[in-house]
């Protein structure tokens, strides 16, 4: 049977261990409620796939089930690729006419607050095709139809499979349009008189190169707000915002927020431990004499 002495000596030991250990611990730890990939795609700020996380502009933007989607109010495009360096999103549109597959006619829309914070790049072309002779683009918006790296209406038509067919109805080439993001954002297809359209990206690169090599797609252009994310990432936070008031946040914990930073930093692999650590082990040091004593 183990005296007082030697039960307040165990007490103490046990004590002064559970101590120590628990400052091995940094005293940040991320435990976010904002997922960081889907599938094979990092979801880096200013993105976000769970509400409150990432920045507010960019809202409910992404939808996360098996595979990453770019949200609009004309539908959901897989998102392909996003290059973090260069703010580019490539996404496609499973219901897109291509090279190889002809797709009913629909229109691409974005919402006012996505066309100024994520549109299309400059170097995305919309191909509208079979065309009315009656088309607003060929007469009184011609200046909206564009040369495409050399590119014409009949190598499109005659190259690929899928735009053959207006080729053969006709038994000529109905008229297209090489053009921009801006022509379809405020003319829809009825509008524009064109039966259907695809997208490329990386158009400068496409000169000497055929339609069935092109990359069919959307590529966007985001940039990054300055809101001192950098200085919450670096304190072990992801960067969020209130759900209520969207001003941003520093999420620090599943239950924690912090305006900037987390309280306490966080820790790296060169970093010495801080003078608060240092003064815990004092005292722990002194629980552990005492227990000494406590035996004699």
């Amino acid at each position: 049977m183990p005296t007082v002495a030697q039960a307040a000596q165990l007490i103490i030991f046990k004590l002064s261990i559970f101590i120590i250990a628990t400052l091995q611990l940094p005293p940040t730890l991320s435990l976010t409620p904002c997922r960081t990939s889907c599938g094979s795609i990092a979801i880096n700020y200013p993105f976000g796939i769970d509400d409150g996380c990432g920045a507010p502009q960019f809202r409910s933007m992404l939808n996360c089930s098996t595979d990453l989607f770019f949200l609009t109010p004309s539908g959901g495009y897989k998102v392909h690729h996003i290059d973090y360096d260069k703010k580019t999103m490539t996404i496609y549109d499973p219901a897109m006419s291509t090279c190889s597959i002809l797709q009913p006619r629909h229109d691409f829309i974005m919402t006012e607050i996505q066309s100024v914070t994520i549109p299309p790049t400059p170097d995305t072309v919309f191909a509208l095709l079979n065309c009315s002779i009656d088309s607003p683009v060929l007469k009184h918006y011609k200046n909206l139809c564009f040369d495409f790296s050399g590119h014409s209406c009949d190598e499109l038509y005659g190259a690929c499979s899928a735009f053959r067919v207006f080729h053969l109805l006709t038994n000529s080439s109905p008229p297209c349009c090489f053009t921009g993001y801006d022509t379809v954002k405020f003319m829809k297809m009825n509008i524009l008189d064109c039966t259907h359209y695809t997208t490329v990206v990386n158009t400068d690169n496409l000169r000497g190169i055929g339609p069935l090599d092109w990359v069919y797609g959307i590529k966007l252009s985001f940039t990054v707000p300055e809101t001192g994310c950098e200085r919450c990432s670096r304190s072990g936070g992801t960067c969020g915002y209130d759900t209520e008031t969207e001003v941003m946040t520093c999420l620090c914990s599943s239950s924690t927020n912090y305006t900037r930073e987390c309280a306490g930093g966080s820790l790296t692999a060169g970093d010495h431990i801080s003078s608060h650590s240092r003064w815990t082990f004092f005292h722990v040091a002194l629980l552990l004499v005492l227990s000494l004593l406590l035996v004699k």
